[in-house]
Parts: C-alpha cells; sequence; structure tokens
C-alpha cells in the first residue's frame, strides 16, 4: 500500500487516481498509523511552504515523516512535497523545510513565473530507478516559481532548463523527489509513478 501524505495542500485525488491506474493500492490519509505501515510514501502539495510546514506540525506528521524517511521505505516528494525535502525555503523570508536533503528554495529570477507547462527532463543519473523505460529529454508538466539549489550535485536525478539548470528530480538512497507533476505528465508520469509502486522498500 502507498500512503498519499493528507495535510490539505494538494490535488490529492489526482495523485491517488495516476497510482491506481498504474496498479498500485494507493490511500489518502493523514493517520500517523497507516502513514507507518504503508509500503511507500507519497507527500505531494500544492502551495507555499510555510504554510505547509506549519499545516504538517499541526497535524504532528513532522516525526512522522522522518521516522519513515530513516526506516529506508521508499519515499517520494512531489512538486511542493518535493521542496519540502530540503532544509530552508526564501518564500515568506527563510522558511525551515523537512531537512531531509542538504538545500534551498530559491525564487527563479528575472523570470516569467510560474514555470508552467511541459519541458524537458535530462537525466543527470540515467540509472535512478523513476527512469526506467524512458528517454533521456522526455516531457513532463511543470507549475512553480521556485526550484530547489541542492548543494549535493550528487542527488540530482535530472536537471531541466528554464533561464537556469535547475535539479529538477532527485534520488538519495529511499528518497525520490520531482519538481514537476508526474500524475499531470501523460503518459510518461504514469511509468515514473509506475516504476515507484515496483520498488523495493
Amino acid at each position: 500500500m502507498i500512503a498519499i501524505i493528507d495535510y490539505g495542500m494538494g490535488n490529492l485525488r489526482s495523485v491517488q487516481k495516476a497510482l491506481e491506474k498504474t496498479g498500485s493500492d494507493a490511500r489518502i490519509t493523514h493517520d500517523a498509523q497507516t502513514i507507518k505501515d504503508a509500503d511507500k510514501v507519497v507527500l505531494p502539495g500544492v502551495g507555499a511552504v510555510q504554510p505547509a510546514m506549519q499545516r504538517l506540525e499541526e497535524l504532528d506528521l513532522i516525526p512522522v515523516i522522518h521516522e519513515t524517511v530513516k526506516s529506508g521505505k521508499t519515499f517520494l516528494g512531489i512538486c511542493l512535497g518535493y521542496q519540502l525535502l530540503f532544509e530552508t525555503s526564501t518564500e515568506g523570508g527563510s522558511v525551515p523545510g523537512l531537512g531531509l536533503l542538504p538545500g534551498n528554495v530559491q525564487r527563479f529570477a528575472e523570470l516569467k513565473v510560474p514555470h508552467m507547462g511541459w519541458n524537458r527532463l535530462e537525466f543527470s543519473n540515467p540509472d535512478c530507478p523513476l527512469w526506467q523505460g524512458l528517454e533521456n529529454g522526455s516531457y513532463v508538466y511543470f507549475c512553480h516559481s521556485y526550484y530547489v539549489a541542492s548543494k549535493d550535485p550528487n542527488v540530482t536525478a535530472a536537471s531541466t532548463e528554464y533561464g537556469i539548470d535547475f535539479a529538477s528530480a532527485v534520488w538519495s538512497e529511499n528518497i525520490f523527489g520531482t519538481q514537476f507533476h508526474p500524475e499531470k505528465s501523460q503518459e510518461v508520469g504514469l511509468q515514473i509513478l509506475k516504476n515507484f509502486g515496483l520498488m523495493n522498500s
């Protein structure tokens, strides 16, 4: 079972439907025990880091997320959920994230925002399990005004060009993250979610 963390910020049902379409049993939940019992966990999200972290704190889910990742369970952050994986965000000042990966979230400078629509993935790490069955240069769907500036280039699984090259996906042991929305990325996105569902935790 894949637990989709519900903290009131995200298109949860579309993520669930996409995972179910690939054959996974996916459940939307904010129950700590259900998350702990899941085989894999997804942290989706749309919006800003500060209210997202506040809501996770109110639901007492921050220690649950840390425990889940520490246990070695396969974990995927999507869009805002991806940005939350890192240490800080400049959105709303200097806001702490979950601190699971080294880096910070910054606003695109002197570029039209949001970066919205289809753009290419350039695989920095073609061995990333998410890319099984996909071609380098595949197009996926983005909608964001902030990007991750990772402090560890080794965790970058793919990059995308939008004025600058930014880390559009990461992979570090059992942690995966995508700045783009696989649930909105048609066949490419479904393949990514299928690959995620087939991984061993």
